[in-house]
Order: C-alpha cells, then structure tokens, then sequence
C-alpha cells in the first residue's frame, strides 16, 4: 500500500473534539476510558474510508492506540508527545525496507483538533511479551541472536534526518549524569549501589559521552512489549519490530541494555547469543565494557534497575555495582 499525507476535511459535521492536555497524568486517566475517545477515532477513519467495523483498543503504551481492523493500527498522539510522532513517522520512513525484519508502513498521517496520528499497517506474530516467558530456553537463545542481529543492522541505517532529534548524545548524557542520584534515590535502588554511583559515572562518563563514531539509531526499547515473534518449523523468531517513538541516536550499545535488563536473566548463553548477534566475541565482554553498559543502564531514560532487572533475588546476590555488573553480563 502507499503512502498518502491527507489532512481531510471531513465529510460529517464532527459533533467532538480532542481536548487540551499539557501533561501526562491527565492525559493517562482520560485515555483509560476509551468512550471518551473511541467515537473520535472512529470518525477519522471514516474520513479517510477506512473500515473500522470492531476496532480492538490496546490498553497499554503511552498514547491512543487502536487496531481498525486485521489490517492497519490507529496511533493518536496527543500535542505535548508531537515529539513521539515526529520521531516514529520519520524513523519508520528511514528504515524502510533496510531491514531483514517487518517494521510498520505508513498509509495515512494527518491531524485531528491539533493532536497528530498514523495509520500503519499491523504486523503479524504474536507480541513478545505474551510469547516470552513460555518460550523453550533454545528458541529465546535464537531470539536473542535475532535481536542482537537486528539492533546492529538498524545501527549500520544512516541516521539521516534522525540525527537532528533532540537532545543530541552528548547532551543526553550530561542531563541523565546530572539527575542520575536523585532519580534512584526516588526509585528505590538500594543505598549500597547508591554508594557507589559516582564513582561509576566519574570513571565511564568520558567514555560514554565521548562516541566511537557517527551517532546511530537507537530505539532505547528492544524489549517484549516492542516486538513480535513468529512460529515456523525451525522454532520461535523474530518476525517484527514496533513502536519508535523514543528514537534518538548515540552510542550504539544503549540498545542492548533493553535485552540485558529484560530477557538474558544474567545466564551466560543468552548474554552471549545477544552480544555475537550484535557483533561482539566473548572476549569482547571486557570489565571496561562491563562498566560502560552498568552507567548506561543507570542513565537510561526509563532507567528503573528495581523494577525492570529480570533476575530472581539480584538485590542478594550483587553487594555492589561491580558484583551488579558481573551478574547481569557474566562472561
């Protein structure tokens, strides 16, 4: 299907609008009452004469989000996440068909009461997060490779207009480093990796906010919420990537933390299947690069160690962050 720009004017009166939010919270508990906002969403599809006969509302993400049919994905975002738009309208384009994995295609953008949506189309497979835990310990080993495979074929995508997305690493970097503490304090991380933190960022900083080489395209969220998996004869794989939202461009090992905090669970295999997906030996998983992914972890912009680190008792079995960062990439 092709790509069309239309900002229509409807053939109905429209009889609701889209109201005004400057922040989140809001926004959040108005969006969980979807007969506030189905009605609307029903009528710009109609205005683009798209069927929308028993649309499926997805309840989770950042913004409104309805399947139309078993075709095509309705993604509202309202005005104070433009951002969010800008970024997976001018990602999905970039990374059209330079990639081995499905991603969306873009039918319909336009604009409704100020507040940007897409019409993509729905990929097929099974979201990762419903398949993942079932998965036998092979096919996540195969998974795993997959994605590893997959972040650095995005990464070797030139960045393109991507480069210009606000902030820039190294600004990135300098505002996470500087509100690092006070962010885990309030999270929760224990006091005994608190302890430690500046001495972790004072020795990594440099390194981090120095690239090795041309910023490249991160999505900062390879994890099952964001993907699909597929089943053939061969096993579970790998069959599409969704949601590129928080884009930006950097360093390009950000990307593993999302797998490294979500699906390894510290074993060696599956950190090592990830690492030679994405490029990297055994004998690459160096203390040095041990210690640049633990502060990248920690100033990650949804860094949230407490809550998103998948290894059963991690808080006894690490004293500190060195021992933190050998549990979580164990050579």
């Amino acid at each position: 299907m092709g790509f069309a720009s239309l900002y229509p004017s409807y053939g109905t009166i429209m009889t609701a609008s889209l109201p005004a939010f400057t922040d989140y919270e809001p926004f959040r508990i108005w969006r969980a009452d979807p007969a506030q906002w189905l009605p609307i969403a029903r009528d710009i599809a109609r205005g683009h004469g798209l069927a929308c006969a028993a649309p499926h509302v997805f309840s989770t993400g950042t913004n409104l989000v309805l399947a139309l049919d078993e075709k095509l994905i309705l993604k509202i975002f309202p005005p104070f996440l433009r951002g969010q738009f800008d970024s997976e309208r001018s990602t999905l384009a970039q990374l059209r068909g330079r990639l081995r994995v499905a991603i969306p295609e873009t039918i319909v953008e336009g604009q409704r009461d100020g507040w940007p949506y897409l019409v993509i189309t729905r990929l097929s497979g099974m979201l990762g997060v419903d398949a993942w835990p079932s998965l036998p310990e092979h096919d996540k080993e195969r998974v795993l490779a997959e994605i590893g495979e997959t972040i650095a074929e995005v990464q070797r995508v030139p960045a393109g207009p991507l480069a210009e997305i606000e902030p820039s690493w190294e600004v990135f970097i300098r505002v996470q480093i500087a509100g690092c503490r006070d962010r885990h304090r309030r999270l929760g991380l224990p006091q005994k990796y608190l302890d430690g933190l500046d001495e972790l960022l004072g020795d990594a900083a440099p390194m981090l906010i120095a690239l090795d080489g041309p910023p490249v395209i991160l999505t900062g969220e390879y994890i099952p919420e964001n993907f699909l998996l597929g089943h053939d004869a061969a096993g579970w794989h790998l069959a599409g990537l969704i949601d590129f939202g928080d884009v930006m461009t950097g360093r390009g090992e950000y990307d593993l933390l999302g797998p490294s905090a979500f699906m390894t669970a510290g074993m060696p295999r599956r950190v090592q299947r990830l690492f030679e997906g994405f490029g990297y030996s055994a004998t690459d998983i160096t203390p040095e690069l041990k210690r640049r992914l633990m502060a990248l972890m920690l100033l990650h912009r949804f860094s949230d160690p407490v809550r998103s680190i998948r290894i059963e008792g991690w808080q006894q079995k690490a004293a500190d962050l060195h021992e933190l960062q050998d549990l979580l990439w164990p050579v």
